[in-house]
């Protein structure tokens, strides 16, 4: 049985050198997962595999269902998972294709379904946040770069926005005043609810582009896909060493 699960985020619909066993539908009481679950084995290790915006890339940061997906991926019996997701640089070290290892988030998002504690409780929850990310499985990503001898940054703190449209600079501005060393769009309520289940869950930011204001260029989806490219070629190399520590 997988103990690890890989969700996949803009640029990563496929794991490139997962050997695929079997496709596995999972019906939830949240509705539809993205898609079907990915089984198979990468690198001599059997991994679940899904791909968060879908296999073709069709569902938005704000309508992807993260309760349907999570539940999916506990109900395999995975007890880690590893998030990879694409964001923009917004400190001067977060540059276009660099691997960044968060270990802190700001959540700015709304009207996202966040948690699964709610209707017909018995009492209220409170999970801790306070190290939003899973400590072994950040350690071990670590671990993972520095023996492939990859430039990844081994923290940050990961600023979640709505989307789907881009941040304006004043935006990216007071981002960067909270602390935020990075911006994407699928990070909350990713992470609330995989520590409401229990799991050990890290993410692999890859930087696609700088921030809006940032860098001097204006962004276009060709300069993202292009740096997606190479930060994706990253991962894979990441991946490798990674399930070996495993």
């Amino acid at each position: 049985m997988p103990d690890l699960a890989i969700i996949g985020g803009t640029g990563l619909t496929r794991l490139n050198g997962l050997e695929i066993t079997r496709r596995e539908v999972v019906q939830t009481p949240y509705g539809e997962p993205s898609g079907l679950l990915t089984h198979g084995v990468l690198f001599g290790r059997e991994v679940v595999f899904l791909a968060r915006h879908g296999y073709g890339h069709t569902i938005p940061p704000h309508q992807v269902n993260y309760r349907a997906n999570l539940w999916a991926l506990k109900h395999t019996g995975i007890s880690r998972l590893l998030a990879v997701a694409a964001v923009g640089g917004i400190t001067g070290e977060l540059r276009p294709a660099r691997l960044a290892i968060p270990d802190q988030i700001v959540d700015y998002t709304w009207s996202r379904a966040h948690t699964f504690f709610e209707g017909d409780l018995t009492h209220v929850t409170h999970i801790d946040f306070t190290q939003p990310y899973c400590g072994e499985l950040r350690a071990l990503l670590i671990h993972a770069a520095r023996e492939a001898r990859l430039d990844a940054c081994e923290g940050g703190t990961y600023g979640a926005t709505q989307g789907p449209r881009l941040e304006t600079t004043a935006e990216i501005d007071r981002l960067e005043r909270d602390g935020c060393d990075m911006v994407g769009m699928t990070g909350m309520p990713e992470a609330g609810l995989a520590r409401e289940l229990e799991l050990c869950y890290a993410t692999c930011a890859v930087v696609a582009n700088w921030a809006a204001g940032r860098g001097g260029v204006r962004i276009t989806m060709q300069e993202i896909e292009t740096h997606l490219t190479d930060g994706m070629a990253k991962v894979r190399i990441l991946l490798e060493h990674l399930v070996k520590l495993l």
